[in-house]
């Protein structure tokens, strides 16, 4: 999955030179460093939970210098630019399987922590929220398990949440959306929970909930999001209810995916406004009614699907599109698939 999306700009330049291990000067030998002490204890506790590690990513784990570890990132103390501390950890793709530590609550100072397409499994610790720097935690594509992390709302500076591809269950707290976050990845996981009446509230550029089991529908005041949202995947879940015609005020939208849900009704005209829309995925759903010329018509529009539904009519310049579309719709001179009296019980209950 992670390969579909773009990294949204998060690791900005100052980031790559602020953890460049060359910029790296190590305190002189005879000073003590009460951060990396820290942070070799932190360390040396997270190598005993890890039961396998293929590639021996952390085979030079050991001895005091925390700075020269693979995946270990030093740069000057956010408070005190004369001694290093332990800024970035990045052990992605690694296939190393284990589990996180109480401890890794030592690294105060630490704003990136990316441990994503591994085997780690458990839980996040509670004691992540003393990480009040953090800036990105990616756990995604791993073997975690549990409720939703909620020490995740603990934590002030962060903007890039990443725990897709995990077996994470239950609710999702409604706090989430009002995290000032800039990105929102829970997908593939087995939460269940209605859509919360604060969603829009999010100011996340992107926002991917996909393959979950989430009921309920967009909320009206989705307009609230226009100034942010990028990208909104909300496939394979169960919303229902129609797509409400606020949706044509999130005019920086790219990519909308709503497929596979059991949204009703006709799409809105106003989703003509959406001029920076590249990529629409309404499939499988209960849609009906004719398809606006005006998606249609959307310059930056490259892909538009909507197959499985019930729409009766698709305007001509659809045809210019690369769409997926036909398959399973009720649309003149094309050649339908869907039973014919699934359609006729269909319309003999839509209102005149």
């Amino acid at each position: 999955m992670r390969n579909s999306f773009t990294y949204f700009g998060l690791l900005s330049l100052f980031t790559i030179l602020f953890f460049s291990k060359s910029s790296h000067q190590a305190d002189p030998p005879c000073t003590p460093n009460p951060r990396l002490q820290s942070a070799f204890k932190a360390i040396q506790e997270w190598k005993k939970l890890i039961t396998a590690d293929p590639k021996n990513f952390t085979s030079n784990w050991n001895g005091p210098d925390v700075c020269n570890y693979n995946g270990v990132f030093c740069a000057p103390a956010p408070d005190n630019s004369h001694i290093d501390t332990v800024a970035s950890i990045d052990l992605n793709e690694q296939n190393i399987a284990g589990a996180l530590p109480d401890e890794l609550g030592l690294l105060t100072d630490l704003a990136i922590f990316h441990i994503n397409s591994n085997q780690f499994s458990g839980v996040i610790p509670e004691s992540f929220a003393k990480l009040h720097l953090l800036y990105e935690l990616d756990i995604s594509n791993n073997l975690f398990a549990g409720k939703f992390p909620k020490v995740v709302l603990s934590m002030p500076g962060l903007k890039y949440l990443d725990i897709r591809f995990n077996n994470f269950e239950g609710s999702v707290p409604s706090k989430l959306f009002d995290m000032q976050l800039d990105a929102i990845f829970i997908n593939n996981n087995n939460f269940q929970f209605s859509m919360p009446a604060n969603f829009a509230n999010s100011t996340a550029s992107a926002i991917v909930l996909a393959n979950n089991h989430i009921d309920g529908c967009l909320p009206s005041n989705i307009e609230k999001m226009a100034g942010t949202l990028n990208e909104m995947i909300v496939s394979n879940n169960g919303l229902s209810s129609c797509l409400t015609p606020e949706i044509g005020k999130l005019v920086n939208l790219t990519v909308l995916d709503v497929g596979f849900n059991s949204l009703i009704g006709p799409l809105p005209k106003t989703m003509g406004n959406l001029k920076n829309l590249e990529i629409l995925n309404v499939a499988h759903n209960e849609l009906s009614g004719d398809i606006p010329q005006t998606i249609c018509s959307l310059r930056n529009l490259e892909t538009f699907t909507f197959s499985n539904n019930n729409f009766g009519g698709e305007p001509q310049n659809c045809s210019n599109l690369n769409k997926k579309g036909n398959k399973e719709n009720r649309i003149p001179n094309m050649p339908p698939q869907r039973p014919d009296k699934r359609f006729s019980l269909f319309h003999s209950q839509a209102p005149v």
